[in-house]
């Protein structure tokens, strides 16, 4: 027995990356495991696993978000799990960033979570149940980051307590997961400073850097009945550095 059988799990950001290591477990628990990605040659070879189905995705189009979530539903005949994972970073300080850097960061980091809300919670609560998982940041709870990046994060923050409270009488839990700096294609370039790199996990109280599972499993525990009397909750997960 799986802690997800029989349950249907959309996973944006799904062919790389955290988004990946989520869909391995989800299938591995039991899920059929809908994997949403832009990259046509990474939802290919994400494609091959068992239970799995690469579907593509631009998370900021609020059109393509209204097609994909009916296409799944119709497809698989209801909607379980919305792991909202995708998105972009930035090392652009802030005396460069601009109105264009802005709005591209916002709208697939801040609309593109909000986006797979409003069109997949009606699913979900015409069932009168269902778990959102979203990913924000731990630069969302602290004073670090003074850029679009943070922005988009706190924007994740916000609107998920809010879509706890708005759809949480009907049946739809939704739970907010905070990474540090986790190990993935997106936050390689840290790792070609070695000086930067070793800076980062003695600063660190459990002395390494993140890997994609140290997520996964925190969005399976959400994504389950394990967890169902919570919602609006926040779990940060970055080895103990915002402790600090």
């Amino acid at each position: 027995m799986g802690r997800l059988d029989n349950k249907v799990a959309i996973i944006t950001g799904g062919a790389s990356g955290i988004g990946l290591g989520m869909v391995e477990l989800f299938s591995k628990e039991g899920a059929i495991v809908i994997a949403a990605d832009i990259n046509d040659e990474a939802l290919e070879k994400v494609s091959q696993m068992d239970n799995v189905h690469g579907m593509k995705l631009n998370v900021a189009s609020d059109e393509g978000w209204a097609t994909f979530a009916k296409e799944v539903n119709d497809r698989f005949g209801k909607i379980d799990i919305l792991v909202n994972n995708a998105g972009i970073s930035s090392e652009k300080p802030y005396q460069d960033i601009n109105l264009d850097d802005w709005q591209k960061m916002l709208s697939i980091n801040g609309f593109g979570p909000f986006a797979g809300m409003k069109h997949v919670a009606p699913y979900m609560t015409a069932q009168n149940k269902g778990s959102i998982v979203n990913i924000s940041s731990y630069t969302a709870q602290i004073g670090q980051g003074f850029n679009h990046y943070s922005a988009s994060k706190g924007a994740v923050r916000a609107i998920s307590k809010a879509a706890a409270t708005t759809f949480g009488k009907q049946g739809v839990r939704v739970n907010t997961l905070f990474p540090g700096i986790i190990e993935t294609p997106m936050t390689q370039t840290l790792s070609t400073s070695k000086e930067l790199l070793g800076h980062l996990i003695q600063a660190t109280p459990l002395q390494r850097l993140g890997q994609p599972a140290d997520i996964a499993n925190a969005a399976l525990f959400f994504a389950s009945d394990e967890s169902s009397y919570i919602t609006g909750s926040e779990l940060v997960i970055d080895g103990g550095f915002s402790a600090q």
